[in-house]
């Protein structure tokens, strides 16, 4: 549906960027499937090629490669009471649920979703077995419009391409629906109000058509139901009270999936 988009994207990159790892979410191939397992912890190993999802809260998303290499999505500040340092933290500021002015000195890399400057931000972390890259969006503030506020932010690893909406408010404009590339898994608002109305956010994860759909900012469970009930004439729902899911480029279901997980702060084993 948006293949012509991609390439015309690729061909106006700026000369600026071609020494940049390229995207492999932005690419005419299929991507293969996915599988999903399940893990207690936070701290347990990974399998090669898998990724782990794991819902802290609200919108702040905890993801890990195999290697141990983790990114934390709209971080706040605290991800529980833990002795932990993500390697990556994304940020958007349309409220204080969404970033810190203060994150850990620790942390090696700190990405705001929008410029200081009032320009826009422009991210494209390579770790090697993790890629960061960001599509500015922007969103409403102070009854006006504040260009390029949020950032949708896309993790590239272990082959999948995993997209974090943010605080999106408005649905992305063909040239960001190009930039964002392939979606296997979403991080989507579904609060029906302070982000997008909940048919705008069903109208964009229909297009995108992302394999697996995550739930995230809801605040009533009425909110969460409307938006699963309004999608499942074409998603599969699971619903199995987890905090985290595994991730790998398997099997892709033939019929694409709502996975509701229940946010919960990191925790070590007891």
């Amino acid at each position: 549906m948006l293949r012509w988009l991609f390439v015309l994207v690729l061909a106006a990159g700026p000369l600026w960027a071609q020494d940049r790892r390229p995207s492999h979410c932005i690419a005419l191939a299929q991507a293969p499937g996915m599988q999903y397992l399940h893990q207690a912890s936070f701290r347990d190993p990974i399998e090669k090629h898998h990724v782990r999802i794991h819902y802290i809260a609200h919108a702040s998303f905890l993801i890990q490669s195999h290697d141990g290499l983790s990114a934390v999505t709209d971080f706040t500040g605290f991800v529980g009471n833990v002795d932990f340092v993500p390697d990556v933290v994304t940020m958007n500021h349309a409220h204080a649920t969404h970033w810190t002015e203060f994150p850990d000195p620790a942390i090696p890399h700190v990405l705001r979703g929008w410029d200081e400057f009032g320009g826009a931000a422009d991210h494209h972390l390579d770790l090697g077995s993790m890629l960061v890259r960001n599509v500015p969006t922007d969103i409403r503030r102070f009854g006006g419009v504040e260009e390029n506020g949020n950032s949708i932010f896309v993790f590239e690893v272990a082959g999948l391409c995993i997209a974090h909406l943010g605080h999106l408010h408005h649905e992305p404009n063909p040239a960001q629906y190009a930039a964002l590339g392939r979606m296997d898994v979403v991080m989507a608002a579904v609060d029906g109000g302070m982000t997008l109305d909940l048919p705008t956010m069903m109208r964009i994860l229909r297009k995108v058509e992302a394999r697996i759909v995550i739930p995230m900012h809801w605040f009533e469970g009425w909110t969460l139901q409307a938006f699963v009930n309004g999608m499942s004439d074409v998603y599969e729902v699971v619903n199995n009270g987890n905090s985290d899911m595994i991730v790998s480029l398997r099997t892709l279901p033939d019929r694409p999936t709502i996975h509701v997980l229940a946010p919960r702060f990191l925790r070590d084993p007891q």
